[in-house]
This record gives structure tokens, sequence and C-alpha cells, in this order.
């Protein structure tokens, strides 16, 4: 009964073993402009073997915030097809809206978009969730990029009692490095939440 198999994943070694291995269809992986170039490498690997590339957190979830660019710049790839990762209302209308008048990258974008991969380079946390269990119980996917997300996203949805107290649980790190060991993308995790949770303090 099964006709189609895709592969997905956060480790770019395994997706470019997959997208040689002849043996899928899609791959999906994370892919955006703040993409490095061994991410566009594997899509243009991908093109080349006749694999459509599914891009999961194409907004980097929540961290890139112009809708328009982030189109714009994956228009540019032919085989991809993004998961937008869509939070607000407004950025569901302003993609429904670009189905009939998409977007072009321009100048403008294109300084915005090196403005932020300067901002974030590759030390941020992707928010994939392999750091998961926490034993300590700490919300790591989201903890670890708060400094990014209350700059970026609505404020309120973080500035509150709620995360107040689950940014809290950082104190409770034994850095049992569960979370450092499973990273795909090599983050000091521990280190990330530290430095997160003194960053949130001092924004309250």
């Amino acid at each position: 009964m099964i006709r189609h198999i895709g592969i997905t994943n956060h480790r770019l070694p395994v997706a470019i073993e997959a997208a040689n291995s002849g043996l899928y269809e899609t791959i999906q992986f994370p892919f955006s402009y703040l993409s490095t170039a061994k991410e566009i490498d594997l899509v243009k690997l991908c093109q080349e073997q006749g694999i459509g590339f599914i891009a999961m957190k194409a907004l980097s979830g929540g961290l890139i915030t112009n809708s328009a660019a982030a189109y714009a710049y994956l228009a540019q790839f032919d085989n991809v097809v993004p998961i937008w990762g869509i939070q607000r209302e407004n950025e569901l209308n302003e993609f429904v809206s670009y189905i009939q008048t998409p977007p072009v990258l321009n100048q403008e974008m294109l300084a915005m978009i090196d403005q932020d991969k300067k901002e974030l380079s590759e030390d941020f946390c992707r928010g994939c969730g392999y750091c998961l269990p926490c034993p300590a119980g700490i919300e790591i996917p989201t903890a670890a990029r708060m400094s990014l997300l209350i700059r970026r996203a609505p404020t309120a949805s973080f500035v509150n009692d709620n995360w107040h107290e689950k940014m809290k649980k950082i104190d409770d790190c034994t850095h049992c490095d569960h979370c450092k060991d499973h990273c795909p993308y090599g983050l000091d995790t521990p280190k990330l939440l530290q430095e997160n949770w003194a960053d949130y303090k001092e924004f309250l």
C-alpha cells in the first residue's frame, strides 16, 4: 500500500546520506534564509537527485518576522516547499496575499536578511526538541532562545508570570549535559540557558 516514502530529521550528515541513498522521494529539513551554505548545498543535492525538499521551520520558529523576505528567499529554490509555522493571524493573511502577488527579493530584503544572519549567526537554538526530555523539567526549546523571542515575537506571550516561573527552572539545571549531547547543531545548551535566563531577568 505504501508507494511514497520521505524522511525528516535535523542532522545534516543524515540528510545528505538520505539524499544520496535513492530511497526517498522527499526530505524534510530545517531551511530558511538563516541557513548556511551547507544547507543550501543540501537543497541543490536534492534537486540534482530529483528529490522534493520540504523546508520546515521556514520562519525559524518565530525568529524571522519579515514574511515577505522569507517567502521571496525560498521562492528562489524551485524544488523547495516550505512549512511556514505560522503563529499569528496577520502572518496567515500575509502568506495568502502572496499567492496572488508574490514578493520579489530586492536589495532592501537582502540587507535585512544579512543583518538577521549577523545577529543570529549559527549559535542559536532552532527549537527542534532533540534535547528533551529535560530531567530538571526545563522547557529548553523555548528557554534557550528566549532572548530572541522577547525581542522578535509578541512580548506579552513570554513576559508574564507563567514564563517567569518556567525560566526560573533553569536554576534547577544539574548540568547533566543530556541536552548538549543530543543537540544536532552542537550547541552548548546549558550555557545558552544560563545566558538567556540572565538576560530575561534583566529584561524584566
